[in-house]
Formats: structure tokens, C-alpha cells, sequence
């Protein structure tokens, strides 16, 4: 399915002349993600679904009764010829074919032209003859060393991209909304670097596609066993009971959620898979009891209730999860740190690819970017991949003159050089969809051989996913879409809460960067690894979970999780975030105080 933009939705709305505002149109964009439909399909559905209701008007409450009472019921695809479209691509044949139309073109192109004006082929470059100084000292702009000519012979400017409106406009804000200055110091003598160090923090790539189901078994039994200790420590609950023990009275039961089948969990298709100290057996579970809950496949919970007959638990009680304490600095560290401590306010900023346009191999909105840290000199940017997008139709199709990793290279290259004046801290993450590197999740981080000692001293290269520290402030990072991939899975009932917040909640209290289980087809879950970095050692002040859904910047539980967005959405522009934090945070009245001053998401 071709990416679907909130342009194709208005469009599609206009035709059927239904009104709507900029947060309709991102709850329609969003559960078209969510539920694998086009723009004409989705607006077709709601069309036919306000017409059988008498023409109801398209707010965000009737939303969500059309996701409840339409789209959550329609049965997703069973396949997709995308897998047969990507093999005809590839076909041999045609790509001899396409090279020998290119020369041709290329011949006949330069009988035309003059001898003043030479011919246009790029030049050989040899020790004999090498590529003059001139040449190369064109390369050191960002613009000309991503000129898209050289990636792919059909590249042209995005029009779309051109011509969008808003840049600059705050989209989302957290904290202090008068007064900050978005601004950093550049040079900044705050040090960033991974919180977990040597061995118990991911720095280079490891085999993989070895894995043994009973090793799957033994880390997931693992898991329910540590946070159900957790739970009963802090419950003062006595024992656990086997989940199929066949009891009249009241017992309380540890175990993971699970789902009866392969389709979507609902509220009559949850199980109770027990651990081995439990008996391990499947039990299904009776939700109706409960006033509220908000379940997920893989979630470790502990409830309450009755298993009359031993083959259903009837839950009247479920368990709060708990998070993990919050960074405290050693007393050695603090000393450390006192000579260097930084007392100002550090600007950080934070950009998810991809930086092209879906249409369009030009980096014009990596190139903007780079601009705007130039212009705002922040102290430290994260940057997260795709920086060469698997899922770009040219990509795919594999319509480039350059391989990847040289893409890749010097699409670093052009970050490093461009803002070396800033002196910003650059902070690189890997993605999943980046189509040159380790397609495994944890994923090492990139390797970058050809920097400088000054650039290697500003630049750190980060696996994902991971946390880390800039001025004894926390920063958990995943460029994996876990936002996306749990609101596909989770159910809830009675919470009062919205979807975002309780995705984040169940993130901290799970303790884990990817809680779901299974993993969503996508991801190719390594758990040997994932038990040893997948896991939060602590909770961060501050998550950050880039996503196709919406952008968004709130507090949950003490923690300020940041999802800002994409740099591009389809053919337009998207969104990058910023923050403002206070480095060495101290205690007031002995209790913590949250070192983010204040948040914000912009367009680019």
C-alpha cells in the first residue's frame, strides 16, 4: 500500500463535501495506519458509515465510534504481491535493459552537444587523472554532496516539498510556554555519552539467525518471573497460585497475556500463559469483572479472581504495574563532574528520518535540517534513521547509480561537515529500515571509520535501542516504532485515559523498549540480546519514540516521553522536536524535580 498523506485524505473529503479540521483529518490519517486502508477507502467507509446514521458530523468522539464499531471488525489481507513487484524489479534482464537505454540516451545526447560545451558523462577520475581540487572543494556543501543526480538518474525536487506551508509553526508544547529561548551555546562542555558501558551496552554488530525456541522459552519465563516479584514484593502479596487450579475461592495469579489466535486481541480472545513455577499452562480470562483495564499480547500481569472449573479465570482485580526509580548519580561520578558541571540550560534536538520525500531521492529536508541547527546551534541532536529507506520506492526498486552505503556515507558526511561551525553534538541511531545495515532488533550501531578526531569527538554512534546521558539527564532512545506497533495490539476498557499515555505507561512499568510479544512482523527479535539491552535499567527523565502516528509531547509517571514525528510524511514535510533541560538536576524539599524546562514540536 502506497503511503497514505493527510493531502490525499482532504482531497478525498472534498469530494464528498463532509467538513473537517486538522485533528479529524490526523485521527483519519492515523487509523489508516493503524488499519492498512487508502485515503478514498477510509473516507468511502466513513461515508457510507455517517450516511446509515443520519449523517453524522466527522468529530473525534464519532471517530472513535467508527474505529469500534467499523474498522476494528474488517479483516486485514491475508497477502500482498508487493514480495512478487520487488522480484520483477530486480529481474536481471531488466536492469541490463535499463543500463543499455541509459547509455544510449547518454550517446546520443553527446552527438548533439558542442565541443565547447563537452559532454555531460561524469568524469573519469584515476591516479593518472585524478579529480581536480576544485572539484572536491565543491563537495564540502551539504547541498552539492546530496545533489540527487548522483543517486539516481531520475531524481528531481519534490514540488510538494516546495511548496508547503507552516514551516517553523509549533505543532505540540510541553512546560514553559513564555520565555525560553531556543537557542543553544554551541561548544557546549556538556558530555554526552551510553549510560551502560563495556560489556552491558550493545557497541558493535553480533551473529544472529541462530536463536533456539527453547532459549525464546527461557527469556520470556524469565521476564514474568523478575517483574512478578517485583509485583508481589510491592503488593505484599503472600504466593501465586496456578492459574488452572480449580478453586472456589479468591486467588491471585501471575502470568503473560496472550491472544487465542493469530488475529487481533479482543476482549474474548485473552489468555494467561502461567510460568514454569506456575504450572505454564494456557487459561482464558474473563475480562467482564473488571472496570477497567488496558491489555497488550506479552504484558506480565497479576491478577485476582476465581477459577471455578479450572478452565477459566474469572478476573476481579488487576495489578498496577510498577516503574523502575528514576538516575541518581554515584557519589564518585558527582565529584567527578563538579569541575565540569554545566549550569545553563541545554538545548537538544531530535530529527527521525526519512529525509527524503517518498516521491524523490533529494535530501532537501536533511538539508533544511542542517540549516536550522546552523541556525539555532543546539547542543546536542539526535538523529534517527532511516537515513536510506528501505521502504523509498526507489529504494525498492533499486533505481540508484550509487550503493547504499556510499549513499549512507555521504549522507553523514554531509551532516558532519555542515554543521561542524555549530558545534553541535551530533548523536546517530539506527533504524530497521535503514536498507544497509544489521536488519536485527537490538540493532549495533552504525560503524563510521572515515572521521576525523575532532569529528569522532563530537559525534556518537548509538545502538538502538539505548540510554543515554547528557549531563547526568537520561535519555531512553528506540527508532523502532513501538508506538505504532502496541496501538495496533493493545485493548482497553474504562480507562479515562488516552492511547498514547497508556502505551508509554505500559513501556515504563514493563520495563522494556519493546514489550509486545510477538514482535510485529517487522521486527526480527533476537531475545538473547533483547534480555541483555532491550531492557530499561532505569526510568529515563526523558523517552523519546519517533512514530508515523501522531506527534505528541506529555508527561507520564514523572518520565516526559517525546514522539516528533517524521522529518518527511510522504511527498510533504513533517516534524522535528526540541527540548530545553536542566543538566545536573537536583533534589527540591528531597523530591525529584523533572529536568525538562520545556518541549516542543515544529514543522521543518
Amino acid at each position: 500500500m502506497a503511503s497514505v498523506t493527510a493531502e490525499d485524505i482532504k482531497s478525498e473529503l472534498d469530494t464528498f463535501n463532509i467538513a473537517f479540521n486538522n485533528d479529524t483529518v490526523d485521527k483519519l490519517l492515523e487509523q489508516c495506519l493503524c488499519h492498512r486502508l487508502g485515503g478514498e477507502e477510509i473516507v468511502c467507509e466513513w461515508f457510507a458509515f455517517s450516511s446509515s446514521r443520519e449523517q453524522l458530523p466527522l468529530t473525534l468522539e464519532n471517530l472513535d465510534q467508527f474505529e469500534h464499531e467499523i474498522l476494528n471488525k474488517k479483516k486485514k489481507p491475508k497477502g500482498s504481491s508487493k514480495g512478487i513487484q520487488f522480484n520483477k524489479t530486480r529481474d536481471i534482464n531488466s536492469i541490463q535493459e535499463l543500463i543499455r537505454a541509459e547509455e544510449e540516451e547518454e550517446s546520443l545526447l553527446d552527438s548533439y552537444s558542442t565541443p565547447a560545451k563537452g559532454s555531460q558523462k561524469r568524469a573519469l577520475t584515476t591516479p593518472e587523472h585524478p579529480q581536480s581540487k576544485r572539484g572536491v572543494a565543491r563537495l564540502a556543501s551539504p547541498s552539492l554532496l546530496l545533489s540527487p543526480a548522483s543517486f539516481s538518474s531520475s531524481a528531481t525536487p519534490s514540488q510538494k516539498y516546495g511548496m508547503r506551508s507552516g514551516r517553523g509553526e509549533v505543532v505540540s508544547s510541553f512546560g514553559a510556554v513564555q520565555g525560553p529561548r531556543w537557542t543553544g551555546k554551541g561548544w557546549s562542555a556538556v558530555r554526552v555519552e551510553l549510560l551502560e558501558e563495556g560489556e552491558n551496552s550493545l557497541i558493535s554488530s553480533y551473529k544472529y539467525m541462530f536463536q533456539r525456541l527453547r532459549d525464546v522459552r527461557d527469556v520470556l519465563t524469565e521476564k514474568i518471573e523478575e517483574l512478578g516479584e517485583e509485583l508481589r514484593s510491592h503488593f505484599n502479596i503472600e504466593e501465586f497460585s496456578p492459574v488452572s487450579l480449580p478453586v472456589q475461592d479468591s486467588i491471585t495469579v501471575l502470568g503473560q497475556v496472550c491472544c487465542d489466535s493469530n488475529g487481533k486481541l479482543n476482549a474474548q480472545s485473552v489468555l494467561l500463559e502461567a510460568g514454569q513455577e506456575q504450572g505454564g499452562r494456557l487459561v482464558p480470562v474473563n475480562l467482564s469483572e473488571l472496570k477497567e483495564f488496558s491489555l497488550f499480547p506479552g504484558q506480565v500481569v497479576v491478577m485476582e479472581g476465581m477459577n471455578p472449573s479450572g478452565e477459566k479465570f474469572v478476573a476481579t482485580k488487576l495489578y498496577e504495574g510498577i516503574p523502575l526509580p528514576f538516575y541518581c548519580p554515584s557519589e564518585a561520578k558527582q565529584e567527578m563532574d563538579e569541575g565540569k558541571i554545566v549550569s545553563e540550560p541545554v538545548m537538544v534536538m531530535m530529527a527521525c528520518g526519512p529525509y527524503t520525500p517518498s516521491e524523490s531521492l533529494t535530501y532537501d529536508p536533511l538539508i533544511d535540517l542542517i540549516t536550522i541547527i546552523n541556525k539555532d546551534r543546539p547542543d546536542v541532536c539526535i538523529l534517527f534513521g532511516p537515513f536510506v529507506d528501505s521502504k523509498h520506492e526507489q529504494i525498492e526498486k533499486n533505481q540508484v547509480t550509487e550503493t547504499f552505503e556510499n549513499i549512507f556515507k555521504r549522507c553523514v558526511d554531509s551532516i558532519v561537515e555542515g554543521t561542524k561551525g555549530s558545534g553541535c553534538r551530533l548523536v546517530f541511531v539506527p533504524s530497521q529500515r535503514d536498507v544497509h545495515h544489521h536488519y536485527i532488533y537490538p540493532q549495533p550501531p552504525f560503524s563510521l571509520t572515515n572521521l576525523s578526531k575532532d569529528d569522532s569527538a563530537r559525534v556518537t554512534l548509538a545502538p538502538d535501542p539505548c540510554t543515554l546521558l547528557i549531563g547526568n539527564v537520561t535519555f531512553g532512545l528506540t527508532s523502532t516504532d513501538i508506538v505504532f506497533h502496541m496501538g495496533a495490539e493493545e485493548i482497553s476498557s474504562g480507562t479515562g485515559t488516552e492511547r498514547f499515555s497508556r502505551i508509554m505507561k505500559h513501556m515504563l512499568t514493563q520495563r522494556s523498549y519493546y514489550p509486545l510479544h510477538p514482535p510485529a512482523e517487522e521486527v526480527n527479535m533476537d531475545y538473547d540480546k533483547f534480555q541483555q539491552f532491550g531492557q530499561m535499567n532505569l526510568t529515563p527523565d526523558i523517552l523519546i519514540v519517533p512514530s508515523e502516528l501522531r506527534y505528541f509531547i506529555k508527561d507520564v509517571i514523572g518520565c516526559v516521553c517525546v514522539n516528533p514525528g517524521r522529518l518527511t510524511k510522504g511527498q510533504v514535510g513533517g516534524t522535528y522536536g526540541r527540548l530545553l533541560i536542566q543538566p545536573n538536576p537536583v533534589l527540591v524539599e528531597g523530591k525529584r524535580v523533572s529536568p525538562c524546562i520545556a518541549g516542543q514540536v515544529v514543522k521543518i
